[in-house]
């Protein structure tokens, strides 16, 4: 009530086709509210995959992404110090975990019985390309619901096969995989697919590629200043522990998988 706002698209759907506006009006948005409300602070609840892996391995043919990163969360900072002439804090609490780790630790809050996790979303295509029998699923194999699903089997949980399109990551082809009610396995959707599957792929093993070296050492340097804060030890750590649970998630699914076969890196290890 404190912050009224309102956007008017006109006749035609308000379109963003890339996406990247939306940490701008997210942090506009909170950190006004941390304004009005005198805060002074707010919390970011990504983890280290989400904030810092569209920079270190950009999906497909894509930018790299820095709507979640410090970088960018301290250019805001200062935009809002302009802006207000007030100084309002981005605290990354969980950017050095995987997203894994964040769910492990927020069910060991309640001692495993909270579920309203299961409740959330992390799929961003809506029902025309992601229904089967007229019921909204997530679909299963984009970027996101890979991470997210990667997450769900690292903190040692389930989730029923029909929340996802593609029900069965362990088929042996990507067709197969999806539900039988669902007929819209499209040429876009398998791209999303591999794109998804290798950017995590890549994530996994960036440490132990040679052309990455360079890459990671800039990153590394850009995000201590960002930071103020030594944090190439912590980036490592991270770096080791989703590869960790890459490994471990892909050997569940089986030889078989064709997500498995998408991979570019050897799993058996």
């Amino acid at each position: 009530m404190t912050l009224p706002y309102q956007v008017k698209p006109g006749a035609s759907r308000f379109i963003e086709s890339t996406a990247r506006s939306r940490g701008f009006k997210f942090a506009v948005l909170s950190g006004a509210a941390a304004y009005f409300a005198k805060a002074g602070k707010v919390i970011v609840p990504e983890s280290g995959q989400g904030a810092l892996g569209p920079t270190l391995v950009p999906v497909g043919q894509a930018y790299e992404d820095y709507r979640n990163h410090p970088r960018f969360m301290k250019h805001m900072t200062a935009f809002f110090q302009a802006l207000l002439g007030y100084d309002i804090a981005f605290v990354f609490l969980r950017l050095w975990f995987t997203k894994g780790e964040t769910l492990k630790a927020y069910m060991a809050l309640s001692k495993g019985k909270n579920t309203e996790w299961s409740k959330t979303r992390s799929c961003w295509q809506d029902n025309r390309h992601v229904s089967v029998d007229n019921h909204r699923r997530q679909c299963g194999i984009c970027a996101a619901c890979m991470l997210r699903r990667l997450s769900v089997h690292a903190a040692d949980l389930n989730e029923p096969a029909d929340t996802y399109v593609w029900e069965n990551l362990s088929a042996p082809t990507f067709d197969a995989g999806a539900a039988k009610g669902f007929d819209k396995k499209t040429r876009v959707q398998k791209h999303y697919a591999i794109a998804g599957t290798l950017h995590l792929d890549h994530l996994a093993y960036l440490k132990q590629s040679r052309a990455a070296e360079r890459p990671l050492d800039l990153a590394a340097f850009q995000l201590a200043r960002a930071l103020e804060a030594v944090i190439r030890p912590k980036l490592d750590r991270l770096l080791s522990q989703h590869q960790k649970e890459w490994k471990t998630n892909m050997n569940s699914l089986g030889p078989q998988s064709f997500v498995v076969q998408w991979a570019d890196n050897d799993q058996s290890a």
